[in-house]
């Protein structure tokens, strides 16, 4: 999946997107790139055309790259927060994640990502979850999607959904499992001191 340069990890980034949707998976991404073995990963976070974004409680982050220089990734994070709400509504924004799937081969989305991602067509006929006050606007989004409502995480093997904030952390460790191994995950769990439940 590497190539020679190593695993690279992509966490877009909007204004009005939620804080700990974005920095939980970065944190765990960046601390997997401490402990692994074989895939050297490496995360970095981009914005639309690479502008600073003030996130939904104020938090504001200057991304490292925009949409057309982030290069190939391997794994897309597409977290939450009401900023989704202006995306689903942007076609040419809906069509770049159709584009964006075509070549990455995972897709993750944290919290009400998954109503971008269903908005998009990503998740037609598939099992899927977002944060718990939002799955019936998910299934009226696409009434395909088979809404798992009792998952942390649901991974769909190429397209990967988390439930609300929190649960992003718990999707980033699982795929850290899937994507090297259980030991590696266990070091970066134990490294940032996280329970899960």
């Amino acid at each position: 999946m590497t190539g020679n340069g190593g695993l690279r990890i992509g966490i877009f980034v909007f204004d009005g997107a939620e804080e700990l949707d974005v920095v939980g998976p970065f944190e765990v991404f960046a601390e997997w790139g401490s402990h692994s073995q074989e895939l050297r990963p490496s995360v970095s976070t981009f914005s639309w055309d690479g502008s600073g974004v003030r996130l939904a409680k104020g938090l504001r982050i200057l991304p490292a790259h925009g949409a057309d220089d982030v290069g190939p990734l391997h794994v897309l994070i597409y977290p939450g927060g009401l900023g989704t709400r202006p995306l689903i509504a942007q076609a040419g924004h809906l069509e770049w994640l159709r584009q964006i799937r075509k070549q990455t081969p995972v897709m993750a989305s944290v919290c009400t990502g998954a109503l971008s991602f269903a908005a998009a067509g990503l998740l037609a006929g598939r099992p899927a979850t977002t944060h718990r006050d939002y799955y019936d606007e998910l299934a009226e989004l696409d009434p395909s999607i088979l809404v798992d409502t009792e998952a942390r995480f649901v991974d769909d093997g190429d397209v990967v959904t988390s439930a609300g904030v929190a649960a992003g952390i718990d999707m980033a460790l699982h795929l850290v499992e899937r994507l090297e191994s259980a030991d590696v995950a266990w070091a970066v769990r134990r490294e940032i001191q996280y329970q899960a439940d």
